[in-house]
């Protein structure tokens, strides 16, 4: 397929895609504003709450969704969230001049857990039974089937999940139903609501969350002194379109491996993750040498940190800017790749690149802070348990 030619000689593929419209609801509150305000404030999402610990007597540092949403797209906060998210980004892809009358819209939700307060409820609270219309929201195919009837979106609906590299998934598979003709937009939606203390426990116990450290004490991607990350929620949609007036930015291409080595642990050769940058390069139609950022996913573990580096030094020859969010965004677990997904989109319309202040020795590379974006192509990088690795390319509109 011949590519075009964009000012600046970057090169992009014809079926790369747009995104058009961004809906986030993240720790920062409700609305991808408030998402971005966070980031660039310099300030994690993160608080401290109480009723963690083994005896639920300790506080954790957990960057929650805060309350909110309306009552009846759900009673707890996963279907509010699913359902806030995708209506802020069908609202701002309009806005922005979406021409989406007549076209076919599938829906993609990438997630890991689903609803895990409403099913621990269901267990502990109702002891297994409700009324039929109650339990149907437990159901994973509940929060899209109202989303499609909504919008009167007609292509196909599915959920995805590949660990906490959903997101980044959810917006392959998007790709890839229009790359095959399935559809004409998508809207892609990542939701990970499941930072209660049952989950942040195991988490601890696995030696990647800290719950007792503040989150620039405890995530350091990159640097010296790095402990892990702190666990945090999100849900974040995108409209993805070529029909929009005013795009954020273009998914260019991407690829998937699996390290088919461990449930947890990374494969200490990273000949998969490595190749995954490469394909995910080759399919953009990019070259390694005209990435300007990397943004990482940077979980402050130290394997990730190992595996992620030697991607940078083999796939990159060190040369782009590394971003690292999850010190501000927290770990968002299978939303974690959609939140900075939406953080890059922001920066390529808002001309600055943003990135976790730096507090300890670090990698020459690492951005401190934010600073003003040269453009050129970036690749995020995710990682999932269970040997899930993607990554994708992202340019400018």
């Amino acid at each position: 397929m011949k590519p075009d030619v964009l000012p600046g000689g970057m090169v992009h593929r014809l079926d790369s895609m747009s995104i058009a419209g961004i809906g986030v609801v993240s720790g920062y509150g409700w609305g991808r504003e408030q998402l971005w305000q966070g980031v660039m404030g310099g300030k994690p999402a993160a608080r401290l709450y109480p009723g963690y610990g083994p005896e639920r007597d300790q506080h954790a540092w957990v960057g929650r969704v805060p309350d909110g949403g309306d009552p009846a797209h759900g009673s707890g906060l996963f279907g509010r969230a699913v359902y806030a998210a995708a209506a802020e980004a069908v609202a701002d892809a309009q806005a922005r001049g979406w021409r989406g009358q007549g076209r076919t819209v599938g829906l993609v939700h990438a997630f890991t857990l689903g609803d895990v307060a409403d099913w621990r409820d269901f267990y502990l609270v109702d002891h297994g039974h409700r009324r039929s219309r109650d339990y149907l929201r437990l159901l994973p195919s509940t929060p899209i089937s109202v989303v499609m009837q909504e919008f009167g979106f007609h292509g196909p609906a599915m959920n995805v999940s590949a660990a906490c590299s959903s997101g980044t998934a959810g917006l392959l598979t998007a790709k890839m139903w229009r790359d095959a003709g399935l559809v004409d937009d998508v809207l892609c939606i990542a939701t990970d609501i499941s930072a209660t203390p049952d989950m942040l426990e195991h988490f601890v116990r696995l030696g990647a969350a800290v719950a007792d450290a503040d989150p620039f004490t405890a995530c350091r991607p990159f640097q010296e002194d790095t402990l892990g990350f702190t666990i945090a929620e999100a849900s974040v949609a995108f409209l993805l379109s070529d029909a929009v007036d005013t795009p954020y930015a273009r998914v260019l291409g991407g690829a998937m491996t699996n390290d088919a080595f461990h449930v947890v642990s990374v494969e200490p050769t990273h000949t998969q993750l490595i190749a995954c940058a490469q394909r995910a390069l080759t399919v953009a139609g990019i070259d390694a040498a005209d990435v300007h950022y990397v943004n990482a996913h940077a979980t402050g573990t130290r394997q990730c940190d190992a595996a992620e580096r030697a991607v940078l030094t083999a796939v990159f020859g060190d040369r782009p800017v590394i971003t690292a969010l999850k010190p501000l965004t927290g770990h968002c677990q299978g939303a974690s790749a959609a939140v900075e997904v939406a953080v890059i989109a922001l920066s390529y319309e808002r001309g600055i690149a943003v990135s976790a202040p730096v507090m300890s020795p670090a990698h020459p590379r690492l951005l401190d802070g934010p600073a003003p974006m040269t453009g050129g192509p970036t690749v995020k990088l995710s990682m999932g348990m269970g040997g899930n690795n993607a990554a994708v390319v992202l340019g400018s509109a």
